[in-house]
């Protein structure tokens, strides 16, 4: 089988965009397309140690980011690059761009180690499509305070995701063709109609 694609979702913390992958499963499923719908880190039993470890232990920046693409690649072995090959449409809650962003851009670790091992793990595996999810970093604070007890990346400080957020929005600057910029500020119907939009553009 051909024609599966690989759909990313990203965005810093209460952008909303969990919101909507269920959305773009139930969309493509209408479309007759097999959904297989994952997440980083985790996806895997290995991948869903590893998150366990990832969000909720200290530890320093460069042994944050080994993990984050150890879980990736245990990730792409399992999940991705076998539902790609069966043809099946793949969702990820979360995939390399979410390194850049947090790890590099809110952590500081330097960009060009980010891209030696992105370049390392999948140096020919790049998204179809990268939803990001955008909203102010005063508006994405107030939603996770409102819903549930906070990981240590969502316990971070404002300067931190606002670093997150100018990392995603320069990245979607930087590949226009890939990432689309979804206002997640807006109703559910004007939202979900804007990410119908990018899909479309695969089908």
């Amino acid at each position: 089988m051909t024609g599966g694609k690989f759909i990313t979702f990203e965005g810093i913390d209460g952008a909303g965009k969990s919101t909507h992958i269920g959305f773009v499963t139930d969309f493509l499923t209408s479309r007759g397309k097999t959904v297989v719908s994952s997440r980083e880190p985790g996806g895997t039993a290995l991948g869903e140690k590893l998150r366990d470890l990832l969000l909720h232990e200290k530890m320093h920046l460069e042994t944050e980011a080994l993990l984050m693409f150890a879980s990736r690649r245990e990730h792409m072995a399992q999940v991705i690059e076998p539902g790609l090959a069966r043809g099946h449409w793949v969702l990820s809650d979360r995939f390399t761009d979410a390194s850049f962003a947090y790890q590099s851009a809110g952590r500081g670790m330097d960009r060009a180690k980010m891209e030696a091992l992105e370049h390392w793990v999948h140096p020919h595996l790049q998204p179809d499509l990268t939803l990001v999810f955008d909203v102010p970093v005063e508006v994405a604070r107030e939603r996770l305070n409102a819903t549930r007890t906070l990981d240590k990346f969502e316990q971070e400080q404002m300067g931190f995701f606002s670093r997150c957020r100018d990392e995603y929005l320069r990245r979607a600057a930087q590949f226009p063709d890939r990432i689309a910029v979804i206002d997640s500020t807006r109703s559910i119907e004007e939202t979900r109609g804007r990410i119908t939009l990018a899909l479309e553009r695969l089908l």
